[in-house]
């Protein structure tokens, strides 16, 4: 098992047998000079980098895959075009909101099912009644037609995209069919979800769909705390489901897929080796993240802090009505000005809007935007 804890945040993996020696291998076998200049160029980039750190030299390193990538390749395998998808999005991810750079798409697009949960867990914006109760708007699921458009313009373009947001993706009825529509279109499709609703036909459809990943959301492996924090939440129903899950992915012994268990680090008392001994033997990894106050963001304090947003150059979000936002810090979506029913997301990412945005954190101006003035993220 690899323990990996920096600035609060912890993870626990499974073993596997990825180290910096083999991806440099890997590196070597599928950068080739015939290759689309951009993404040979990236590639040797990192190959760079590799072969500096496997001489133990770091010195001018300014990429490295961390230990959840690195499970992310040993889950791919040696199959050397997903390879080559998986470690040009990945560099992207890590370094476009390092060096500020703006491409036709993000790297990630986070795509809301469904804004409504179940759940009223207390560090969550549905703890926030002006957003969850029906008669404000706020809530609803997402449309097939607007997926399918969204899907139809990021396909070839965008390498991942994650099914979550302000609700419980698997709410919408049409879950099933989204999964089924994205197939094979993306190297990193993800699940954040509570679990609370699975049942063998949504399991399924997890592995035979190739999602990439399925994070659950739980942050103590004790009944009462977990209840206390996943309010409507019952832990009894919580591992009943992992194990049909687990139960469900034997029948799939080539599946790629990785099962991980998430939760905020909200109070000391929360044991991550707890969590490794109660969901471990279940899944692939056991992590804290840390806590951002989303339940209260337009009335936490001002901060100071001049640093960029990391979010705005690497991901966007797309609500279940269309509205695109730069993050979900920013639940009632101040900072929209653009709707996928209306515009593209190319076009609405490569905005003034967004440019002007993403200007103003540059020069350390973030505190004249609500709500970036109170949020915590870098």
């Amino acid at each position: 098992m690899v323990n990996n804890i920096n600035s609060g945040f912890e993870e626990i993996f499974s073993s596997h047998n990825i180290d910096d020696k083999k991806i440099l291998y890997l590196l070597k076998k599928i950068t080739q000079p015939t290759l689309d200049k951009k993404k040979f160029n990236i590639l040797n980039k990192i190959l760079k980098n590799y072969e500096r750190i496997v001489l133990n030299n770091k010195k001018g390193v300014d990429f490295y895959f961390d230990d959840y990538d690195k499970l992310e390749i040993y889950k791919i395998g040696e199959n050397h075009n997903d390879l080559l998808r998986y470690f040009v999005y990945r560099y992207k991810y890590k370094t476009y909101p390092v060096q500020k750079i703006i491409e036709e798409y993000p790297p990630c697009i986070q795509i809301e099912p469904s804004s409504i949960c179940n759940f009223r867990c207390i560090m969550c914006y549905q703890k926030d009644k002006s957003f969850s109760d029906k008669e404000n708007n706020f809530m609803g699921f997402m449309k097939y037609d607007l997926f399918k458009k969204v899907i139809d313009e990021i396909s070839g373009k965008v390498e991942a995209i994650t099914f979550a947001s302000r609700g419980e993706p698997t709410l919408n009825k049409q879950f099933i069919k989204f999964l089924e529509y994205c197939k094979d279109k993306f190297i990193a499709i993800k699940i954040n979800t509570n679990l609370s609703t699975l049942n063998e036909k949504l399991a399924r459809a997890f592995f035979e769909n190739n999602v990439q990943t399925i994070v659950i959301s739980a942050d103590d492996a004790d009944k009462e705390s977990y209840e206390k924090i996943r309010i409507k939440g019952k832990f009894e129903k919580l591992l009943t489901n992992i194990n049909l899950l687990n139960k469900i992915k034997k029948d799939y012994p080539n599946s790629k897929t990785i099962i991980r268990v998430s939760g905020v680090k909200i109070n000391k008392n929360q044991d991550i080796n707890k969590m490794k001994e109660v969901y471990g033997k279940f899944t692939d990894s056991v992590a804290f993240v840390n806590y951002l106050p989303w339940e209260s963001s337009y009335e936490n304090e001002l901060n100071k802090i001049e640093d960029a947003c990391s979010d705005l150059w690497k991901r966007m979000f797309v609500w279940y009505d269309g509205k695109m936002n730069p993050c979900d810090y920013d639940y009632k979506s101040l900072l929209s000005k653009g709707n996928a029913n209306e515009i593209t997301i190319k076009n609405y990412w490569n905005s003034d809007h967004y440019n002007s945005i993403r200007s103003q954190h540059s020069i350390g101006e973030r505190d004249n935007i609500v709500p970036c003035n109170s949020c915590t993220n870098t």
